[in-house]
């Protein structure tokens, strides 16, 4: 780990020494200032994570300095800690409203430096990891693209996101609702409160009502523990019904009423739980077709569809082809460590000439698919396998007759690729592929690959 770098700001010289005298015992790099402009100059150039500053100083004075740092961007800013031989609860209390992590009074015992310098290290870690974890959330949910559905979808967002309506997002499978809801949540008050989602279509039909409401102990036959549901988790949040067209009938009715009400009661429970909850919904389905058939409550549609929205499917936005296609290339070769790639003209045209029946989620898993099968920085047309995803469904059940055919056929081509880059040696290609040289062995021998070694 490389040494931490503190910045000693005061007009005594003796001071100065002394504090970076301790500061250098505890493994810290101590540089020293005299003054508040020097500090500044300083800072301009290189970057410290604490700095201990003086506020009684002949010219700009320690206030007017941590106001000047506290405008600085925070990969640069360090922590303050003000040091003064003058302390007052003012002064303390001023220093803190101003953004100084701590106050500290001369004379500065050595172990009060230590302890005070080391909590100043740990907030500044959290700060940045704070810093970072929000830049990789924005970037993750970020909606890509610049094609005119994607800028109306955007402007839409805007607009209401803000509020706190209900909304219902229509879209084919794999068009990118879920990124939508979460945008929407990002981008609404409750942005730092949870977002829970729930896939209706993954849970089974005895276990629902469980999940969303929860339950209390000895409630049904496995409720051993009471459980805390979706719709609790999510309170003063949002929760996200994803797929909400396959609930039962009967889940709908409690769906409704939560809705209505803001209160449920968990299975078994003879108690209501209020909540402060905004649901977002997703379905590929027609609702009004389903409610026509009676497989979904009318009255829950339009309790629902306060704000809908629509999620083009990839084939009517072909623009954003290119930009989605190098914003995965950039996800999965920093994912997998792999150097950076880039595709060809010809490999932008077959993509684009592709229908995308599985959208935008198809795009992305034929990406990750060539970062991790092609060594090639530039990937041509040749590269791409969209051949094999333009069969007829037809070929691909009259080769395979089930799933785990389907399963080994993929690790056997992908091992005998493997295999071929190692030139043959099953030592290397197990190290490519992440496994035991024993357990590389078992694999080849069960579907059929003989060594070359």
């Amino acid at each position: 780990m490389k040494p931490r770098r503190i910045l000693v700001v005061d007009d005594e010289p003796a001071i100065r020494n002394s504090l970076s005298g301790v500061l250098e015992d505890e493994g810290y790099i101590a540089e020293t200032a005299g003054s508040g402009e020097a500090c500044l100059e300083i800072l301009r150039g290189s970057i410290f994570e604490v700095v201990l500053l003086d506020i009684w100083m002949p010219g700009m004075d320690g206030m007017e300095v941590l106001e000047r740092i506290q405008e600085m961007p925070l990969p640069e800013r360090p922590v303050i800690v003000v040091i003064s031989g003058h302390g007052s609860i003012e002064a303390a209390v001023k220093a803190t409203k101003l953004g100084a992590f701590d106050f500290l009074e001369k004379p500065l015992s050595v172990g009060k430096i230590s302890v005070v310098v080391k909590n100043a290290m740990d907030h500044r870690r959290l700060l940045l990891e704070n810093n970072r974890l929000r830049g990789d959330g924005e970037s993750r949910y970020r909606i890509i693209g610049e094609s005119v559905p994607i800028k109306a979808l955007r402007q839409e967002l805007a607009l209401m996101a803000g509020t706190g309506g209900r909304v219902l997002i229509f879209g084919e499978s794999g068009t990118g609702k879920e990124l939508v809801a979460h945008a929407i949540h990002q981008m609404s008050p409750r942005a730092a409160e949870p977002f829970v989602e729930v896939n209706c279509a993954a849970i089974p039909e005895d276990l629902i009502e469980s999940e969303l409401f929860g339950h209390v102990k000895g409630s049904f036959t496995g409720a051993h523990d009471d459980k805390i549901g979706k719709f609790q988790q999510a309170d003063g949040g949002t929760l996200f019904l994803d797929e909400v067209g396959d609930m039962s009938l009967r889940t709908q009715a409690k769906v409704l009423r939560a809705l209505e009400e803001q209160r449920f009661e968990p299975v078994g429970a003879s108690r209501f739980v209020q909540v402060d909850v905004r649901v977002v919904a997703a379905t590929n389905k027609n609702l009004e077709e389903e409610i026509a058939r009676g497989n979904f409550r009318e009255d829950l549609f339009y309790r629902l569809n306060v704000i809908p929205f629509f999620v083009p499917p990839l084939r009517n936005r072909a623009e954003d082809i290119p930009l989605l296609a190098d914003h995965f290339l950039r996800e999965f070769t920093t994912a997998y460590g792999r150097k950076a790639k880039e595709l060809t003209p010809e490999a932008y045209c077959a993509l684009a000439s592709y229908h995308w029946p599985g959208n935008v989620r198809e795009l992305k898993n034929l990406i990750e698919r060539i970062v991790i099968l092609n060594p090639q920085v530039r990937v041509d047309a040749r590269h791409i396998p969209l051949n094999a995803l333009r069969r007829p469904t037809g070929a691909l059940t009259e080769r395979f007759g089930s799933l785990q055919e389907v399963r080994e056929a993929a690790e056997r081509e992908y091992i005998l690729k493997k295999l071929d880059e190692a030139n043959g040696n099953v030592t290397r290609t197990a190290e490519l592929l992440g496994l035991e040289r024993s357990n590389l062995y078992r694999k080849m021998k069960t579907l059929g690959i003989a060594p070359k070694e």
